[in-house]
C-alpha cells in the first residue's frame, strides 16, 4: 500500500504547482507511461492560446506595490531592501495594522523573496545582513525555500489553465491545520507550508496533469485511502488526508521521510521544511504567507495570476 513505486510518476512532472511558492509554477512534461503517485504536484494543464507568442503582454501596475512601500527596483542597494523589508515585518506584527496594509506588506515581501533569490549571493547576504533579527527569521527560510523550488521548475511559454479564487480566511485555515494536529498528530506548520507550495493555500483550482484534485493534490487513489469518505475539494477534509498520509509515513518522528513521501523531491522536502520552521519560528510568517498570491514563472517573465483569472488577466510583475 505505500510502495514507493507509486511516486515514480510524480519524478517527470513533478513541481508546477510546488514551485509556485516563488513564482515558478511550472510545467513539467508529464510522462504518461508511469504509474500514478499517491499525490501529485504535476501542474494542470497549461492554456494552448493564452500567452503564447504574439500574445501582448500586460505590464506592472501600481497595485502591485504596497502602499508605502517603493517598487523593488533591480537597482535597489542592500540598506534600501533590508529596510523595506523590515517594515513588512513591522507591519505583519501590528495587531492594529489594516488588513489593507497587511496584505500589500506580505505582497510585497513575496516579491522582495523572489528578488533575492534571484540575486547574486552577495547582495542577498548583504541584505540579510541589515535584517532586523525578527525580520531574518523568516526571510532566510523564504529565500532558501524559494531558490529550492526554483531549482526544480523552468519557466513556459504559456499561462496555466487554472482558475485563481480566494482562499479560504487563515483564521479558518489555521482551525483546520490545528485540528489535524490535535487529532492526527502532524505539526500544523507543515500541513500549512504543503498547503501554500501545492495550491497557495486553496488558490489555484485546476486537475494537474498527474490527475490530482483539490486544495491538498491528491490522486483519486491516493484519496481512496486516506479522505476518510471526505470531499476531495474540500479544504477541511483535505488537510486531515494530508496529515493521515504524512502519519502514516512516519510524521511527527520523520517529517523529512514523511515529505518525502508525499512529494518525492529532496528539494519539496527542504522547502516544505523552510516554510514550516519559519511558521514555527515567528508568529508573523502565517500571517505573510496567508497572502501571498500566485506567482507565474513564464518565459517572459514573472505573472501575477490574480483572483479572478483567468476572467481577470494575469499581470507582469517582473521581466524574465
Amino acid at each position: 500500500m505505500h510502495d514507493v513505486s507509486r511516486h515514480v510518476a510524480r519524478r517527470a512532472g513533478l513541481l508546477a504547482l510546488a514551485a509556485c511558492l516563488f513564482a515558478s509554477c511550472t510545467q513539467e512534461a508529464p510522462n504518461r507511461e508511469t504509474a500514478p503517485s499517491r499525490t501529485a504536484s504535476a501542474s494542470p494543464t497549461p492554456s494552448e492560446s493564452v500567452g503564447g507568442a504574439g500574445t501582448a503582454v500586460p505590464q506592472p501596475t501600481p497595485d502591485q506595490v504596497p502602499r508605502g512601500l517603493p517598487t523593488l527596483s533591480a537597482r535597489a542597494n542592500a540598506a534600501t531592501v533590508a529596510r523595506q523589508l523590515d517594515r513588512v515585518s513591522e507591519t505583519l506584527r501590528d495587531p492594529d495594522a489594516t488588513a489593507t496594509d497587511v496584505r500589500r506588506a506580505a505582497e510585497f515581501q513575496q516579491l522582495a523573496v523572489r528578488t533575492l533569490a534571484t540575486r547574486s549571493d552577495a547582495f542577498r547576504q548583504k541584505v540579510i545582513g541589515e535584517l532586523h533579527p525578527e525580520t531574518s527569521l523568516f526571510i532566510r527560510s523564504d529565500v532558501r525555500a524559494a531558490r529550492l523550488l526554483h531549482a526544480i521548475s523552468r519557466p513556459q511559454p504559456v499561462l496555466p489553465r487554472w482558475r485563481i479564487v480566494a482562499p479560504p480566511p487563515a483564521r479558518k485555515l489555521l482551525g483546520y491545520y490545528r485540528e489535524a494536529e490535535r487529532r492526527i498528530g502532524v505539526p500544523w506548520a507543515y500541513l500549512a507550508a504543503i498547503h501554500l507550495v501545492e495550491t497557495r493555500m486553496g488558490r489555484i483550482r485546476g486537475v494537474s496533469t498527474a490527475g490530482a484534485h483539490g486544495p491538498m493534490q491528491f490522486l483519486p487513489s491516493t484519496w481512496e485511502l486516506y479522505g476518510a469518505g471526505g470531499d476531495i475539494d474540500d479544504p477541511r477534509d483535505a488537510i486531515l488526508a494530508a496529515a493521515r498520509l504524512l502519519r502514516a509515513n512516519g510524521a511527527p518522528g520523520d517529517m523529512a521521510d514523511a515529505l518525502w513521501h508525499y512529494n518525492q523531491s529532496d528539494n519539496y522536502v527542504r522547502a516544505v521544511t523552510e516554510h514550516a520552521r519559519a511558521m514555527q519560528r515567528s508568529r508573523v510568517a502565517y500571517r505573510g504567507y496567508w497572502h501571498w498570491r500566485v506567482l507565474y514563472r513564464h518565459t517572459r517573465g514573472t505573472y501575477v495570476l490574480p483572483v479572478g483569472y483567468p476572467g481577470t488577466p494575469a499581470v507582469l510583475v517582473a521581466g524574465g
